[in-house]
């Protein structure tokens, strides 16, 4: 089975992990779908990356709504066929208190982030059951790991969305779908791109506090996609269940150095 046989979709796939997942996917030779609110932005990438000889379109997609999930899947359907890999990272982050954040938009939060995931495959994977193949990643978040304060609705999405792969996982075995987690730590892309300082200071105050910064460092959207790209690429008869990516800390930021003695006898034995 050849990537050309495996189309794929991408929902977020305006900016960063999306974007950046979606060109990778095309790159290795599968026919891509992005999908995004901002379609105009994803027809721009699709340009590129058809210039660079992939094959790719793009949808409207409002993964809130369930129809606009609907019309997605359809418009991808009639791109190019069945569909064979969903990479789920469409999300947002609220970076307010749980106890100080209105209900409406705590829930809301939560639909992006997780039941959106849900309307997605409800669409897609009954019928990569019945075609006994398939691939659906879901893109996480190292707060499932270590929570993080002041990302409260954030938290417990992905939470969510972790359970419900790790569910699918089960419920999966047999079929020939394959249902895996990517989880990503802190990564340079546009989310929270639209908090303001006083919320990027209380937000950055709050985490050294709880020691969670632990280094000046931060992944590249393109090596959380290439992660994806390897569960998706793994051989049948092989299930890469979870994938955690984490950014390397800057060269020079060692939190540990060999002993003097051991330079010592390391220069030593290099000048024999």
């Amino acid at each position: 089975m050849t990537p050309e046989d495996r189309p794929a979709i991408v929902t977020g796939a305006s900016s960063g992990i999306g974007e950046a997942t979606a060109r990778a996917l095309a790159g290795a030779g599968h026919p891509v779908v992005l999908g995004a609110r901002r379609v105009e932005r994803c027809e721009e990438i699709v340009a590129e990356i058809r210039a660079a000889g992939g094959e790719a379109t793009a949808a409207q997609l409002d993964v809130s709504d369930l129809d606009s999930v609907a019309g997605f899947v359809k418009a991808a359907e009639q791109a190019f066929g069945p569909v064979e890999v969903v990479v789920s990272n469409a999300g947002d982050v609220l970076a307010t208190v749980a106890a100080e954040t209105e209900p409406d938009r705590f829930a809301a939060q939560v639909s992006v982030n997780l039941l959106a995931a849900q309307r997605l495959v409800a669409l897609v994977v009954p019928g990569m059951a019945e075609r006994q193949r398939g691939d659906v990643v879901f893109v996480t978040s190292d707060v499932t790991r270590v929570p993080r304060p002041r990302m409260s609705s954030y938290v417990a999405s992905k939470w969510g969305l972790e359970g419900l792969a790790r569910a699918m996982q089960l419920e999966l075995e047999g079929t020939g779908v394959r249902a895996s987690i990517v989880r990503p730590g802190p990564t340079t892309s546009g989310m929270g791109a639209g908090w303001d300082g006083d919320t990027i200071t209380a937000v950055l105050r709050d985490w050294k506090r709880h020691g969670l910064l632990r280094h000046d460092g931060y992944l590249p959207a393109e090596g959380v996609a290439g992660a994806v790209l390897a569960v998706v690429s793994a051989p049948r008869g092989t299930h890469l269940t979870l994938v955690e990516v984490e950014p390397e800390a800057p060269v020079g930021e060692a939190a540990w150095a060999p002993p003097p003695t051991m330079r010592d006898e390391r220069d030593g034995e290099a000048g024999e």
